[in-house]
């Protein structure tokens, strides 16, 4: 049973009809492939039908930590990360972070992020709808990350700290993960990571990483580290 707003949207927007097949997600990491039985004014009714439909998910779990950005770059992080498969990322208050949230402004925007990601989930027929967590500092955000197979923290200067590895270190670390292992993300802010971020997430078991020869923005080094995943571990 179909209620909410996907009963316009199927309706109104889409103009299905009964007999029509529609692919459906309860959200959580079941997708299945339904015929549509009857639409009525405020639910829509589906059959499941038995064929199976090809798992979605990335193989590993990623949580991304972004260090809060300007603007609406939040956004557009979300946007593609969900796309790319994150299963989960959380906004940190960072050294260099401009933005500062209050609670009610921290609320009203996850319910919008949250909405981004579900909007997201659906055009590129994710499994799961990605969680927004709350506004984490950072020292919370470590300690979380910390708790997980791999902590990975891309960083410009990442060779002066970890010795020879480049490229060839970031791949071996994501291309060893093993399918259901968890893998956690730090992405800073605009101005980067403060010294005595850097040392913090260090002394917590993170792998400070390159992601090449170049600087990458905050809006881009998630989706670089996502879709480095998906290259190296999907079928």
């Amino acid at each position: 049973m179909i209620t909410g707003p996907d009963v316009n949207h199927i309706k109104n927007v889409l103009r299905m009809k009964p007999g029509e097949q529609i692919l459906l997600s309860d959200g959580k990491g079941t997708n299945c492939l339904c015929e549509i039985a009857e639409i009525e004014s405020s639910r829509v009714l589906a059959r499941i039908l038995p064929e199976p439909v090809e798992d979605t998910e990335l193989p590993v779990e990623v949580t991304l930590y972004q260090g809060l950005p300007k603007g609406d770059k939040m956004e557009f992080i979300i946007q593609k990360c969900v796309e790319l498969g994150v299963s989960r990322i959380v906004p940190v208050e960072m050294a260099r972070s401009v933005v500062k949230l209050d609670k009610k402004k921290e609320e009203a925007k996850r319910k919008r992020w949250q909405g981004i990601s579900e909007s997201a989930a659906k055009q590129s027929k994710r499994m799961i709808v990605p969680e927004i967590g709350p506004v984490l500092s950072y020292k919370e955000a470590v300690a979380e990350a910390a708790s997980m197979d791999l902590f990975l923290l891309p960083y410009e200067d990442s060779e002066s700290l970890s010795g020879a590895g480049g490229m060839e270190l970031t791949r071996s670390l994501i291309g060893g993960l093993e399918p259901g292992k968890k893998c956690a993300v730090l992405i800073g802010p605009e101005g980067g990571f403060s010294d005595g971020e850097v040392e913090a997430a260090r002394n917590a078991g993170a792998r400070t990483v390159t992601l090449g020869k170049r600087i990458l923005r905050t809006e881009t080094a998630g989706l670089f580290v996502l879709s480095a995943v998906g290259l190296l571990l999907e079928d």
